[in-house]
């Protein structure tokens, strides 16, 4: 198959062997993966991170297999060298990288911090284009290169491995770009950034400028072109392929492509993409692409963000089918809708979401994953309220399907019902819950307790009402609409019995929507205890969080 080449890119070369012999693999390239989610990215508005969750996603990305992490600019504050410093001394395998103006200061505070550091780099900037080096650095062009040689050779005499920037460089005159990048590698220079900073280029501009670079340059051969590409016009992740089919061996991006204004090219995403389409990129890089997914879920918690649903590559929608073209697709071979499978990113498998617009054979295969395998007819039946269900609500439950199967109104709470729910808590104390509940077959419980918060308080009371034991594996509460009477959604997933089991609960109040789901779990297992013995869930219905204990799961 033809690759991905542009003009200027490294050719593959082929060998004539005997046809009866075994054709050997090729010598792929390496492309280092320059992770700055915790410089670029905790610098934009609203993504700041103390100095204990730096150092926790920075062995994040050190287990990702990250292969340089920007771990800060040291000289911005006494906290960002603090994290810088501490960052150098915890990891052990990839180099850790302090960014600075190609200023005497930056670059010695950029030396101490990294001090610790088993492998170290240091990262000097300084902008090029007409537009920067008029209005911002007031700077000719000799004037910018000889500060870019001094700030090299500074931060080499500190340091055996140094990276320059050149900010703004698409934007930059090409042969401009090309002495610059000359001489700051006589200076030693081993790395050459090439950044798209305001995100302006387009990919094919990228391709051309990487190829003229690579030619133009005549001691290219002792140094790495890098790219560091804005997500401004929605491009950064593109820019960055076609530089690296051009001969960049080095991109710089960010989990989940955070960053300044519109973020930076999404690491998962550039990753993921070489990795798919391996056959015209003809390059690896080192991530473990099994932990692109938790490492991003440790990410947006540690913001308190959250990715659109249809977030590539690590989105919730990203291997979940609800269409019954698609879905059915999908139970006949995975590779109709699936490009990549989601093990491979760190997802426990795909999901057939069950909707509006789902057809009979998901619904069919959903149903004998819970247990439950009608004939032709009863499922003509169940379907037909399935279609009027799932047209009120966004998305059928397990619990819905399991209330059809049975027979059941899917709207109808049961068998146990909250007859009254009162929970108090105090700031510094903890939290209490007083539950009373009601059983279709006439029994009365009423149960107290006291919890680390409100929520986990009244979990605790429910279990001890109903008899249950709930090992909760993952708690998550989401807002279903705006305003201050929005209603939430809470969702917990218990492991009962060899499955996971999902219960949800919608309310303005979040402790009730908390009990409701509660609740909810307890009275499937009580259904799930009345049918026959049971048969084993079906994989796609195991849940992919990584269990964690209830106290945990529930604090406020």
């Amino acid at each position: 198959m033809r690759g991905f080449l542009l003009p200027g890119s490294p050719k593959r070369t082929m060998q004539t062997q005997n046809p009866d012999a075994k054709t050997a693999e090729p010598a792929r390239d390496r492309v280092r993966i320059f992770d700055t989610t915790l410089r670029d990215g905790e610098q934009a508005p609203g993504y700041s991170m103390s100095r204990a969750q730096k150092r926790r996603l920075a062995q994040a990305l050190a287990d990702l297999g990250v292969d340089i992490i920007e771990a800060g600019f040291a000289q911005a504050s006494d906290e960002d060298f603090a994290a810088v410093h501490a960052i150098a001394g915890d990891l052990r395998g990839p180099t850790v990288c302090a960014l600075a103006r190609c200023q005497f200061g930056d670059i010695e505070a950029a030396a101490r911090a990294l001090e610790p550091a088993q492998k170290s780099r240091i990262h000097v900037f300084i902008a090029t284009s007409p537009l920067h080096r008029e209005h911002k650095l007031s700077m000719s062009k000799q004037q910018v290169i000889d500060n870019a040689v001094a700030g090299v050779r500074r931060a080499r005499q500190l340091c055996d491995d140094v990276e320059f920037s050149a900010e703004d460089a698409m934007r930059t005159e090409p042969e401009y770009l090309a002495e610059v990048m000359a001489a700051v590698i006589d200076a030693g220079a081993g790395t050459f950034n090439v950044p798209d900073t305001v995100g302006y280029t387009t990919p094919a501009e990228m391709g051309e400028r990487i190829a003229y670079l690579r030619k133009h340059v005549r001691n290219m051969d002792r140094a790495i072109i890098s790219v560091h590409c804005h997500n401004d016009l929605g491009m950064a992740v593109a820019n960055s392929l076609a530089a690296v089919a051009a001969g960049a061996r080095q991109v710089e991006c960010t989990l989940t492509g955070i960053g300044e204004r519109a973020g930076n090219a999404a690491l998962e995403e550039i990753v993921m993409a070489l990795k798919t389409r391996s056959e015209l990129f003809g390059v690896d890089t080192g991530i473990a692409t099994q932990r692109l997914y938790p490492t991003a879920r440790l990410l947006t918690n540690l913001l308190g963000m959250s990715l659109p649903r249809n977030k590539a590559v690590v989105g919730e929608n990203a291997f979940a089918h609800e269409a019954g073209i698609h879905q059915h697709g999908m139970l006949k071979h995975r590779g109709t809708y699936e490009i990549m499978r989601p093990e491979d990113v760190g997802f426990a498998q795909s999901q057939l979401v069950l909707g509006k617009h789902s057809g009979r054979h998901a619904l069919r295969e959903r149903l004998a994953g819970l247990g439950h395998h009608p004939d032709d007819a009863q499922l003509d039946e169940i379907f037909t309220r399935f279609k009027t269900l799932a047209d009120r609500k966004r998305e059928v439950f397990d619990n819905d399907l399991e209330a059809m199967a049975l027979g059941r109104d899917p709207d109808a709470l049961g068998p146990w019902r909250i007859a009254q729910l009162h929970t108090s808590s105090h700031v510094g104390g903890m939290a209490s819950a007083t539950v009373k509940l009601s059983h279709e077959d006439g029994r009365q419980a009423s149960e107290a307790s006291i919890g680390d918060g409100p929520v986990h308080a009244v979990v605790r009371a429910i279990e001890r009402a109903t008899g249950h034991d709930l090992a909760i594996g993952d708690f998550q509460v989401r807002s279903l609409s705006l305003g201050g009477d929005a209603q939430g959604q809470a969702t917990l997933t218990v492991e009962h019995a060899g499955r996971s089991i999902r219960g949800n609960g919608v309310s303005t109040d979040i402790v009730e929507a908390a009990a409701l789901a509660a609740l909810e779990v307890v009275n499937r297992i009580e259904r799930l205890a009345d049918q026959s013995p049971s048969v084993p869930p079906h994989p796609a219905h195991s849940n992919p969080s990584v269990s964690t204990p209830m106290r945990a799961a529930l604090q406020p």
